[in-house]
């Protein structure tokens, strides 16, 4: 029997054993993934995207390097602080500052780890001491380098800090996003996976026949068809055109009938532009507070009759132009205080009211186009609060700007409508299909057993 040395030091067999044989079950988990195909003749499984990949692995490494005396790794999502450096915001995830320098020099090599932007995210794996007695355990990190490519840095077995960079395939397509209104229009879209970019484009193609303020109800179905750029894990990197869009029964195809702008043209399913004379609301998600008629002015408190529709928003909201046409007037209008007055064609004119300022630019003679921002709400003039006072006129007498009869838009004929049905066609097979769901997935999650415990910091 072998005698104790006193000289020698003590063999620690227990976290050697256990990292051993984490270790292997890491290896026999990738054995049986692989394993299991090899076993089932005709029988071809679908193999790992990118983003399972790159999980799988972190969750391996995280595993393998579980030791006593630590609790089991978690994720930890960091926000670069103005002015912080990206080794303190890696450590004031809660490892060490050795910790800390070791995974920023393992980045030198791929980013500039010195220039850092306030805001920049990534997500650390942590593993907690037991107790939380000393710093915690850094097991990798992860952030997005770029929209299609993710930098990984995992500690190996060894303990030595190893870079890792996905780059995804990114492939162009046609998405459909369908649901119902739960809450505003924009995060009712949003929910699906519609990207600001592609919601403000519906918001505005939408403003010349709806109201979101008043005739937006909750269960309303919409639909939208749209082009974007998406990563092989299914991540929507960038949106392009909007090619379709239903909002309560009312639906909208784009055609590549271009106008001033370059745009595609929107129309309606029997080929009649949906473009309207003019808008209903001028400012985007503003309510009605009051309109046309006699009623008792707010400030001088006296009936009068009121000329116009009055547009609660808060100061600084854009006022957007109703129609195409020319600057009229842009100065200050007694009680109206800075006023706005803009010439349509067939005699119609657009007026706004108690504006805080006017967008650059907007001058007597300034042609406009619908739809563009030409001065922002305010409370000046005789107003109790910020709102826009819009009025409509026609031959130099104000209309009640609700049930005012404006032109409407051009109807497609011939080989244009021809044209038009056979992209109507098309549009309409997708939405039979029912397309595919638009993931909102972004980042994937790493070393991390339970993917639902992710704190922020």
């Amino acid at each position: 029997m072998q005698e104790f040395d006193p000289r020698r030091s003590a063999t620690r067999w227990a976290p050697r054993v256990f990292t051993a044989v984490a270790g292997l079950a890491a290896l026999s988990l990738g054995w049986k993934l692989t394993a299991d195909d090899a076993k089932t003749p005709g029988t071809e499984k679908a193999a790992l995207d990118p983003a399972a990949l790159v999980a799988l692995q972190h969750v391996a490494f995280a595993s393998a390097e579980a030791q006593p005396g630590f609790e089991r790794p978690e994720n930890v999502a960091v926000k670069v602080r103005p002015g912080e450096t990206l080794q303190g915001a890696v450590q004031r995830a809660g490892v060490a500052p050795e910790d800390a320098q070791a995974v920023v020099a393992t980045l030198q090599g791929a980013i500039d780890t010195v220039n850092i932007k306030a805001g920049m995210a990534f997500e650390a794996a942590i593993a907690q001491r037991r107790g939380q007695r000393g710093p915690a355990r850094l097991i990798g990190l992860s952030m997005r380098a770029s929209p299609s490519s993710t930098l990984t840095v995992s500690r190996t077995f060894d303990g030595a800090m190893r870079l890792r960079e996905l780059e995804e395939k990114v492939r162009d397509e046609q998405k459909v996003a369908c649901g119902e209104m739960n809450g505003s229009f924009y995060e009712s879209v949003a929910n699906v996976g519609g990207t600001p970019a592609i919601i403000s484009q519906a918001a505005k193609l939408f403003s010349h026949k709806i109201d979101f303020s008043r005739d937006i109800k909750e269960g309303d179905r919409f639909c939208l068809v749209f082009d974007r750029k998406v990563t092989e894990s299914g991540r929507t990197i960038e949106a392009g055109d909007l090619e379709y869009a239903e909002v309560k029964g009312q639906k909208f195809y784009a055609f590549d009938r271009r106008d001033s702008d370059g745009k595609s043209q929107f129309f309606d399913e029997f080929g009649k532009n949906i473009k309207g004379f003019l808008l209903r609301t001028p400012v985007d998600g503003a309510r009605i507070t009051s309109v046309f008629g006699t009623r008792k002015h707010p400030v001088l408190g006296y009936t009068r009759a009121h000329k116009g529709v009055d547009f609660g928003a808060g100061t600084g909201t854009p006022i957007l132009a109703a129609g195409d046409g020319v600057v009229l007037e842009a100065r200050r209008w007694s009680g109206y205080g800075n006023w706005l007055r803009i010439r349509h064609s067939g005699q119609w004119d657009t007026g706004y009211g108690h504006i805080s300022r006017y967008a650059p630019g907007i001058r007597a003679g300034t042609r406009v186009r619908q739809g563009q921002v030409v001065a922002y709400v305010g409370s000046t003039g005789l107003a109790t609060g910020p709102h826009l006072h819009y009025e409509v006129w026609l031959k130099g007498e104000r209309v009640n700007p609700i049930g005012a009869k404006v032109p409407q838009g051009t109807i497609l004929a011939g080989s244009e409508l021809a044209s038009f049905k056979s992209q109507k066609s098309r549009i309409d097979r997708m939405l039979a299909a029912g397309g595919e769901a638009v993931s909102g997935e972004d980042t994937p999650k790493l070393a991390q057993a339970d993917l639902d415990k992710v704190k922020l910091r």
